[in-house]
């Protein structure tokens, strides 16, 4: 055979195969129209081959998801009624025996090819995405700041104080999760508290690279951690850490409702440099007869002259309160913090169904 001949019959191959592909693609449901059913309300006409994740934020129905896309939050979870094939091997982690009996998944590893049927919680279809510009930068410690946001469009947002949003780093394919830490009376602007985070790609952004100024993407509100208005119960609220921003939120929305609900506040540090907003919170003390402000030092400095309660917030919580059959619990700090004070709380007595926290890693 003539070798100038060998290249014109390899890239012939190459055309039949992709051809072939094409195919197989069409048949299997990655071409033409389908439709998405959101809750049996809402239909989608969906083109391309694109994840139900992207599919659903190209219509404006954001789904949370703090990783992006990249199946290692495990946020993105919708409950597939028809359609979407078989559970991956990597949404297994993130799904609870219950969840895959349900048919719970992931909605980044799933492909739009064939029409479905989905449903997701009410309150995700009420999120939106907002251009937001910074406009005031706040140190709070060494390694944490308060950054508000001006809402540009749309200009307002309604959350309920505990909830969450997400900002979109400009760049890079990173999204992440952060607790509003401002009075929900205030709708034009958002406040997020930001601890920096050895490698972390948003929070070395937030602290390196954000300046007033600068626009951002934030969606939301999201998150079932919010304050319970229909009762007055007893409040024990347990955080660490930037953990502080969803109860600044709640503490100031129940001043100015006026509320005569006792709560007490349990704030872990490791050390004086780490505590922020104490006169803040001891202000409120002052504007609220049942509210009581607990800072706590887990390992305080020789030179920090610490008069206050000492060790892990959780042993300090155990030993401070008493009986909870009739207490509500707001949580908010690292997974392996929840978990501590969840054990705390239910050694004396309060209800799994009265503890409320979100379930990520500020």
């Amino acid at each position: 055979m003539n070798l100038v001949y060998v290249p014109i019959i390899l890239l012939g191959v190459l055309i039949i195969i992709a051809g072939l592909l094409i195919l197989a693609d069409h048949l299997l449901g990655g071409g033409g129209e389908r439709t998405l059913t959101v809750n049996d309300k809402k239909e989608i006409v969906v083109r391309g081959d694109d994840t139900l994740l992207n599919t659903l934020s190209d219509n404006k129905i954001f789904i949370p998801s703090a990783c992006g896309g990249k199946a290692t939050c495990g946020f993105c979870k919708v409950r597939l009624l028809e359609g979407g094939g078989d559970i991956k091997p990597t949404e297994e982690p993130f799904l609870s025996k219950e969840e895959q009996a349900r048919n719970v998944r992931l909605s980044c590893q799933i492909k739009v090819r064939e029409n479905m049927r989905i449903e997701i919680p009410e309150g995700l279809l009420e999120a939106s995405e907002y251009r937001a510009k910074v406009v005031a930068v706040e140190e709070l410690t060494y390694d944490t700041r308060l950054v508000r946001f001006k809402l540009i469009e749309p200009n307002e947002i309604d959350f309920k104080p505990g909830q969450y949003a997400q900002l979109k780093v400009p760049g890079l394919d990173v999204i992440r999760a952060y607790s509003i830490a401002s009075n929900p009376a205030n709708t034009h602007e958002v406040e997020f508290i930001v601890r920096l985070v050895p490698k972390g790609l948003a929070t070395t952004f937030v602290h390196k690279a954000l300046l007033v100024g600068d626009e951002i993407i934030l969606t939301g509100p999201y998150g079932d951690f919010y304050l319970r208005e229909e009762t007055n119960r007893e409040m024990i609220c347990i955080a660490g850490g930037s953990g502080k921003a969803p109860i600044r939120s709640i503490l100031y929305y129940l001043r100015d409702q006026g509320s005569k609900r006792k709560i007490t506040y349990f704030f872990g540090a490791r050390a004086k440099r780490d505590l922020y907003y104490t006169d803040e919170m001891r202000a409120l003390e002052k504007e609220f007869d049942n509210f009581t402000y607990v800072p706590a030092l887990s390992d305080p400095e020789p030179d920090d002259a610490w008069d206050g309660e000492t060790g892990l917030i959780t042993d300090v919580v155990d030993r401070t309160v008493g009986d909870l059959t009739e207490a509500e619990g707001y949580l908010c700090g690292s997974p392996g913090m929840i978990n501590a004070c969840i054990k705390v709380l239910k050694t004396h007595n309060m209800p799994d169904e009265q503890v409320y926290f979100d379930n990520f890693d500020l």
